[in-house]
Formats: C-alpha cells, sequence, structure tokens
C-alpha cells in the first residue's frame, strides 16, 4: 500500500502563509455534494461518496499540518436515513473501508479517533469498525478526529433538556441553577471546545441540523466546491479567511 500521509505545504508563491499563532482549535466540516459531483461524471452517488474520503484524508492532512486540535467530520445525519436503502448501505460501509486503510497511519500519526452520534441503527461492522478506531487511538494526543454519525443537533439538545430535567424532577438542582456549561456538559460533544470554525462544500448555505448549540459563535466558511474535489488549499484559504475575522462575541473590538 502506498502511504500519502506527509505534511501539506502551507501557503505558496501566490497565498499567504497560514498565521501559526492564530489556528482555529476546533474545525468543524458539513461535507456535501459527492451526489452531485458523481452525477456530473455520469458516476453512480456511491462513487461520490467513494471519493470523498479521499477529501476526508486530504483535510485531516492539512488540519494536523497546521496544528489543529479538534476536526470533526458531519458523516451521516439522522435525517440521512431517509435516503435510499441501498446508498445508506454503502455510507455505513464507509467507516469500515476508511480506517481499514488509514487506521495505522492514524495512530503513527498520534491523531485520535472519535465519533459522536447515537449507536442505536448503526450496523455491527460500522460500530465494529469505529470502536477499534477509538481503542486503538485512546491514548494518541494530536489531532482529534471526529466523526458524527447518526448525529442530530435537536435531537440532541433535547435529549440534553431531558436529562436536565430528570435531575431537576429528582432534585438534584433547581431549575434556576442551570447554567450553560451545565447543560453543555450533557451534549454529545461535551468535554470537546465548540467550533472556532465551520466548513460547509457544494454551494450550500446552512447548518443541517449540525451543532446548533455549538455554533453560536462560530464563524462560517462557505465553498463552491464539490466534497470530493475539496483540497488542502482550499481548507488553508478557509482558514486564512478566518484568521483575518475579529471574533467579538457580542461585544466591542
Amino acid at each position: 500500500m502506498v502511504r500519502l500521509w506527509k505534511k501539506s505545504k502551507i501557503g505558496s508563491d501566490k497565498a499567504p502563509a497560514i498565521e501559526q499563532e492564530n489556528v482555529p482549535e476546533h474545525v468543524a466540516v458539513i461535507m456535501d455534494g459527492n451526489g452531485r459531483w458523481a452525477k456530473q461524471r455520469g458516476l453512480p452517488r456511491i462513487a461520490g461518496h467513494h471519493a470523498g474520503m479521499k477529501a476526508v484524508k486530504r483535510v485531516t492532512i492539512a488540519a494536523d499540518s497546521i496544528g489543529v486540535k479538534a476536526l470533526t467530520m458531519y458523516a451521516f445525519s439522522t435525517e440521512n436515513w431517509n435516503r435510499p436503502q441501498e446508498e445508506v448501505d454503502y455510507l455505513m460501509k464507509l467507516p469500515s473501508e476508511f480506517l481499514a486503510i488509514e487506521l495505522q497511519e492514524l495512530i503513527e500519526k498520534n491523531v485520535q479517533v472519535r465519533m459522536t452520534g447515537w449507536r442505536e441503527g448503526l450496523p455491527g461492522h460500522t460500530l465494529a469498525a469505529l470502536d477499534q478506531a477509538e481503542a486503538d487511538t485512546r491514548h494518541n494526543t494530536g489531532l482529534i478526529l471526529n466523526f458524527a454519525l447518526n448525529y442530530g443537533s435537536r435531537r440532541e439538545i433535547l435529549e440534553a433538556v431531558k436529562a436536565v430535567a430528570r435531575e431537576a424532577a429528582e432534585g438534584q438542582l433547581s431549575p434556576d441553577s442551570i447554567t450553560e456549561s451545565h447543560f453543555a456538559g450533557k451534549l454529545l460533544t461535551a468535554g470537546m471546545p465548540d467550533p472556532d470554525l465551520l466548513i460547509r462544500t457544494s454551494g450550500e448555505l446552512r447548518l443541517s441540523n449540525f451543532m446548533l448549540w455549538q455554533s453560536a459563535y462560530t464563524e462560517f466558511w462557505f465553498s463552491n466546491r464539490y466534497w470530493p474535489e475539496f483540497g488542502d488549499e482550499d481548507f488553508f484559504e478557509a482558514i486564512r479567511e478566518y484568521q483575518h475575522r475579529t471574533r467579538r462575541y457580542g461585544r466591542l473590538k
């Protein structure tokens, strides 16, 4: 197997370099456009999903090369179960396929693999691949590669509300004592920082039920490129744009 894991070139004569002191800690990506990319080429939709795996690797390499600490990839939403069964079945095979090829290199690069989402409904082979990857990389201290799989933010928030309500009903806390941090601790992303930057490909301008709570002050960057053609320089362009923005969080500069 030819290994392609290497440091990406950051910046060039045509583009300014990345400012290393202002790299986003957590980058989230809505990987969109696989099906349309395939349709343009007269290919089945699953061919687009297969090609999208290469973009996952490119962006992971790029993020790791500049010191991003967490990279969350929106791989499969709770609404995606409504797609044709053949496509769903293939999407459920992708984690196994990707990790079978890349896991050893992820381990060598000190990457920690995680999954954010609900386990129920996921096929055994999908869970087995993710569980193995999480176990094998649990003690790694580098980039967190977090796959949002069977994930939906509205359900996440609703389940967090239920958890807090149960605590209040059992007398463990009073409603007036509930804080944002306490509530955030009930979310699936508990323990991870909120995304500093969210990237969405394919020209769509919406969140699609992704990290609604966590993205309250996230910077958004949209690309017209379909996900399979999204490259490291596209990722660096998003980073450079992020670095030229001023994050005020409601305050004056």
